[in-house]
Formats: C-alpha cells, structure tokens, sequence
C-alpha cells in the first residue's frame, strides 16, 4: 500500500526551514475497505478539522493504484448557500467534471465535459444520474465515487440530488444500466441533519428511500495517546527535540487526540514558547501553557466552534450539559442533540452512553468562556479587577472569602440577569400561544399545565444554566489570571458541575447544585468524592435556589461541618 499521511504540525527553525510531520490516515476508518468491497453506499461524518478530506483523498489514490477499481474525488465546497436547484445541480456536475479532469486515471480525465450533450443533461432533476450512470458504462472498472463536504448542499438542490443518488442506485445492475459501486456522503453532519435542515415535513414523504439505500454511518477516529507520541516523535528524530512522557500524556488528555489541536498544541509550544530552539526538551508543564494559550486565542479553528454556540438549538442542548441534568427536557429534540454530538463539541461517555460531556477540556473551557462572555461584562463593570488580590496573598487563597463576596453579588444582581435573560421571551411567547390555541372557559386546567411544563422546559433551564454561568463568570474575574488554573468539569446524567481551583499548588474543588435535584446527603457525598479526586481536604457545595419568588434571606446561609476528617461548607445561593 502506499504510504499516505496527514500533515499535522510544522516548524519553522534554523536547521530545519519547513518540516510536515505526518501520521497513516486510512487506519482511521476501519471497515471502509469492507464497505466498498460490498459495493455499499455510506455516510462519513467528522468534525471540521478532523482530517476527512486528507482521508479521501489518500482513500481514492489507494483504490486507483490497486486496480480492481476507479475512485473519483468530489468536492462540493462551492454549493454553500446555493439552493436553487438548477444552479446548485448544474455547479455539481461542473464540479464532478473538474474532478475527472485533474483525477490521475486517465480514462477518467478523457471523460471530462463529454457529456453536455447527452439526453437529459438539461434536466436539474436528472443530470446527476445521467452522467454518473453514462461514466459508469463508458469505463471498465467499478466506479467509487466521494462526495466532500455533502453537508453544504441544501434546499430543492438538497432534494434532488439525494433522490437521483438514490434512483441511481435502485437501477444499477438492471438491464444493462450501471451506476457508482459504492459512494459516500461526507461532511460534517449526517443524513438526517442534511434533510431536516431543509424541511422536515418532506422528509416523510420525499426521501425514506435514500435512508434504506445508505448500509452504515461512519466517523473518523481520533488519534490515540500512542499515535499522538508517534507524531511527536517525528519531529524528536528530525529535530533532537525531546517530548517527554508526560508532556505526550498532557497532550491527550487535553485534546482527547482531536487532529487539529494535537496539531496546534505541538506548534504552539514548539513555535511560541520554546521559539524554535529545539535544545529544550517538551515538558507537560509547556503543554499545559500552550492549551491555555489556545483557550485564549481566537484561532479558526476554535473561533468556528464558538459560532455554532450562537445557534439556539446548540446552546440549549450544550446548557443542559452544562448543570449536569440527568436527561434533557422535553423541549429539545433527539436530532439537536445528535447535531451537537456531529459537531464535535460533545461526545457520549465510552463506559456510559447515557453521559453526554464536552469532547475534550480544551473545548470544555472555550464553551465556558464563550457562554459567559455576555456576563463577565456585565461582572467586570461591577467588580474591580484588582479586587482578587483581596484573597490571593501568594501563599493561599481565600476562598471562603470569594464565595462570600458572590453570594452578596448575586443577591444584588441575579434578578438583572433573569429580566435580561433571552429565553425569557420565548416562554412568554410560548405561553401566549398555548393559550391562544385553546378554550380558556372549558379547560383551564389543561391551561395551567401547559404553562407548567412550558415554565419547567424553558425558563427553569435557563435559570439553571445561567446559575452556573455567573458563578463561573465571577470567579474569572476575580481570580483573574493570578490561580494557577480553574478546571470545570461537567456532563449531562451526573446531576453536578464541578469546580477545582487551583493557587499556588493548593486546590479548592467546588461543587454546584441546583436545590431539590438531589438529596444534600448526596451532594455532599458527590462532593467528598470529587475532594479525593483533588486530593483536598476542603470543599465547598453551592446551592443555588432556583425559586427567584422567595426572600433573599431565606435563601443566602452558609455552614461548616467536619465529615471523615473532611471541611465541608455548605454555600446556599
């Protein structure tokens, strides 16, 4: 076979001018040979940036250098925003044209733009099948056809293409007709998000067929903690620059082996803090600052993620993850949740599929600050940035202190957030609706259950959410640089979000909850175990009263109590 790679982190040095470390692609789809060996039409989705288009194209040149079969490359990049369909069909068959004429099998570049002038090629609805199933009969060998970045068709375009694929594939092989031996739909969401994003009350109706047509989902692995030093390792014998273990093991656990940031984690270290001077072997000390740093930076990569926050359907289903819910409400739908999943900002836990958490810390900290951005505004005005030198006096932290100073800040501040709260004009227009639709006179109980559950779905959510966010918005402001680090850790079926700060190799696990999920006994059980975790013997629970009717002293208390030898102080908000 021959050898195809991704090109992961570069660097730019004295000795080197510009070197590409690179790591085999096509071990990271087991299976696909069997797929096309069983003539199967598939879908593969990743993550942008997760190296899908270097893995078709290494794919397409091993099955043409293999000869039992042609393989052609398609992008489709170019039909983002078209939906008309007779523009987006046409720019597909100007692209498939395209990419026979640059394909390295030359049977295939003769056939480029020969087909203008068959019948039915001015025909929106029917070109695609035309010509792939004239391509099919011109050549003689099966044809494997991928289609990149599928994801970007939509509307009529959308429709027709996806029905032609499929009439396509229910006619080859009878009487004489022939048509793509296999082929893949790829991008960066799966066939149920191709057709729902256009309308789903036509998926019923126009399209089950392409659903029986497609035999698998696939996705694109990410790399191990074993390819992550083997990639490292690469620029060790090219350079003599050292990775330590323990820097390649900071390595994983920070990007969970996600392509584009064990890529940008090596260049940032490489690049930016060691500057290219390859005598400084790799610490886990230097990997760590480099995820911090790309936490911080606005990079493409992480700036697009952070755009998809934007979308209501994302920040709903990432804001339940958020509080550590045991199960999404009723008001999000399973396709949301799968889209998110699709997006690579979540993943489901390996040993519990019911855990849904964010896919690796580094995105687990750049949702956080994205999500807060609008409240640390709000929090920087209020609280003057060298207020936390207060309680960092260089030896300690006062944490006690800190949750003090929030519990009177929030007493004076939450009913701003919840008045300035987005949701909150949905559930108001949610209820006007529900109300409208139905006779006040006859079924006022039916009334106040609707207003009940839209309440429970929506505004409860979103308090619970926003709870959360402050809480994490105030401490960034306080701390504000001088903790060592602050590690959030949350995931939808724990029911918690957990909180370690660390200052000056001290470490202070936090853990929040909302009042009335859980028993106190359990959350301070929970607590118990996540102080073990940090290896602490203090821990603070925050409680967070979601009833925003009831008096504020009713509600702020705090108290202390030693349990198996441990501090325990209950912070009720």
């Amino acid at each position: 076979m021959a050898a195809k790679f991704i090109k992961l982190f570069n660097t730019t040095g004295p000795c080197i001018p510009e070197k590409h470390y690179m790591l085999p692609v096509l071990p990271r789809l087991p299976g696909v040979n069997e797929m096309i060996d069983k003539e199967n039409y598939f879908i593969l989705h990743a993550p942008r940036q997760s190296g899908k288009t270097t893995f078709l194209k290494a794919l397409t040149e091993k099955i043409n250098k293999d000869g039992q079969r042609y393989a052609l490359f398609c992008s489709l990049a170019i039909l983002r925003n078209i939906t008309d369909e007779k523009v987006a069909l046409t720019t597909i068959i100007s692209q498939l044209n395209e990419s026979m004429l640059s394909s390295e099998v030359l049977i295939l570049k003769e056939k480029a733009d020969t087909y203008d002038s068959l019948p039915g090629m001015t025909a929106p609805n029917r070109m695609v099948k035309r010509l792939l199933n004239q391509l099919c009969q011109d050549i003689d060998k099966p044809l494997v056809v991928f289609f990149d970045e599928a994801d970007l068709l939509s509307g009529p375009g959308l429709l027709s293409f996806l029905i032609q694929v499929r009439d396509g594939f229910n006619i080859r092989d009878n009487f004489g007709n022939k048509f793509p031996s296999s082929l893949a739909l790829v991008g960066m969401r799966n066939i149920c998000d191709y057709l729902t994003s256009y309308h789903p009350e036509s998926v019923g109706q126009h399209l089950t067929s392409p659903f029986n047509i497609v035999a698998e989902r696939m996705t694109l692995a990410n790399f191990t903690q074993e390819q992550i030093g083997e990639l490292y390792g690469q620029h060790s014998e090219a350079t003599g620059q050292v990775f330590h273990d323990k820097a390649i093991e900071q390595a994983w656990y920070w990007t969970e082996g996600q392509p584009w940031l064990v890529n940008a984690l090596a260049r940032q270290t490489v690049e930016v803090i060691l500057k290219n001077d390859y005598s400084f072997p790799v610490t886990a000390e230097n990997i760590d600052q480099s995820s911090k740093s790309l936490i911080l930076q606005n990079d493409t990569h992480l700036d697009s993620l952070k755009e998809r926050l934007k979308e209501p359907r994302v920040r709903r289903v990432i804001e339940t993850v958020m509080i550590g819910a045991n199960r999404f409400p009723n008001g999000i739908a399973d396709d949301d949740v799968q889209y998110v999943l699709d997006l690579g900002l979540l993943k489901k836990n390996l040993e519990d599929d019911t855990v849904i958490l964010p896919s690796n810390p580094i995105y687990q900290e750049v949702i956080v600050r994205k999500l807060t951005n609008k409240i640390q505004y709000e929090i920087n005005k209020a609280i003057p940035i060298t207020y936390g030198n207060k309680l960092m006096d260089g030896i300690s932290l006062d944490m006690n202190g800190l949750l003090k100073a929030f519990q009177s800040y929030w007493s004076e501040n939450s009913e701003m957030y919840i008045k300035n709260n987005l949701i909150e004009s949905l559930v108001k227009n949610s209820i006007d609706i529900a109300l409208q639709s139905i006779n006040l006179s006859s079924q006022s109980k039916l009334v106040n259950e609707i207003v009940e559950t839209i309440q429970d779905n929506l505004i409860g959510l979103t308090n619970e959410a926003l709870t959360h966010l402050v809480l994490y918005a105030f401490l960034q402001r306080v701390l504000n640089g001088g903790a060592d680090f602050i590690q959030r850790e949350y995931a939808l079926g724990t029911l918690r979000a957990d909180i370690c700060v660390s200052y000056k190799g001290i470490r202070y696990p936090l853990e929040i909850k909302i009042k009335g999920h859980k028993s106190q006994d359990e959350s301070i059980k929970q607590l118990k175990s996540y102080m073990n975790k940090c290896l602490a013997s203090e821990g603070w629970l925050i409680s967070f009263d979601k009833d925003f009717t009831k008096p504020w002293n009713d509600k702020i208390s705090w108290e202390t109590r030693s349990d198996d030898n441990k501090i325990i102080h209950l912070v009720c908000c």
